[in-house]
């Protein structure tokens, strides 16, 4: 079962509660049905991911083998064969493209936006990994979109509407987590003496000069989101002081990257940082009483 788990990138779908981010701010986390919807549109979302990991894996098992860490991957070290990784990833299609219908028909409300959001999502992963993941720059946005595409997928499915910070706000975020992951396998290919491709357009010195921009980015849209008229209408004006948790987070994950040189995908450091994990439940406790308990 683990080798299943791992070749479906579970651990990943952590990505995926981005879907719920227009829940959240809503303030409409009690509403059953709105998360219900929410629910749907995470096990959906979590789905067409791991076709696309399936489909990355599959189309870069020889490349896998030479790595020191993705020869592991249950495709590259041969737990899974290629004509079961294709029974799964051809069950996963149809079960993704049922769920769309389902929720379709159980909501009763017309879906073509969340579809299109979700088709866009599998094109564009297309795209990237059989061609654009070796385009420098552009392969990092395309996964900033991917986030972007997840919040968005959550605000079509509730109805909620996302506004322009936020929508910033998380493209500039994904950017941290993917110039990240770039700069860890930047010190990586320089320990082993093994690179790849994707690396080409990059070193470790423009990685940590566009980190540092983009963390500074993230900063500022949350700054910018949290004085916006819409959320200091919404919530109590306090809801501005939530910056020193971003701000701590931020700095630890630099601290970690740039100092101790930690060469995990950022993913990897929340999951094990416990200073970071602190930061974001606090973070999550303040804006909870900002959002339900205002008055």
């Amino acid at each position: 079962m683990k080798k299943y788990l791992k070749l479906l990138r579970v651990e990943q779908w952590v990505k995926n509660l981005f879907v719920f981010v227009p829940l959240f701010f809503s303030g409409n986390i009690k509403n059953i049905d709105l998360l219900s919807k929410s629910i749907f549109a995470f096990i959906i979302f979590s789905l067409a991911a791991s076709i696309v990991y399936i489909l990355n894996d599959y189309n870069d098992i020889e490349a896998d083998r030479q790595h020191p860490e993705k020869r592991k991957r249950p495709l590259a070290s041969g737990a899974i064969s290629k004509s079961t990784a294709i029974t799964i990833l051809t069950g996963l299609i149809i079960t993704d493209i049922i769920l769309i219908f389902f929720a379709q028909y159980y909501f009763q409300q017309n879906l073509w936006k969340f579809a299109t959001i979700i088709g866009f999502y599998f094109v564009m992963n297309l795209a990237y990994t059989f061609k654009l993941k070796h385009v420098p720059i552009i392969d990092i946005f395309i996964i900033a979109t991917g986030f972007v595409l997840r919040v968005q997928a959550g605000g079509y499915i509730t109805g909620i509407f996302i506004s322009q910070w936020a929508t910033l706000l998380t493209f500039v975020l994904a950017l941290v987590l993917a110039i990240g992951k770039r700069r860890g396998e930047l010190i990586n290919a320089q320990v082993s003496g093994k690179t790849r491709k994707a690396l080409d357009g990059y070193n470790v010195q423009f990685a940590d000069i566009a980190l540092s921009i983009s963390v500074t980015l993230a900063i500022i849209c949350y700054l910018m989101f949290t004085l916006s008229a819409e959320v200091q209408q919404k919530f109590h004006e306090r809801v501005f002081y939530t910056v020193i948790f971003v701000v701590f987070a931020f700095l630890r994950y630099l601290q970690q990257t740039l100092v101790y040189n930690r060469t995990e995908s950022p993913t990897k450091i929340v999951y094990r940082d416990r200073y970071i994990q602190i930061t974001l439940i606090l973070w999550v406790a303040a804006f909870l009483i900002q959002i339900y308990f205002k008055k």
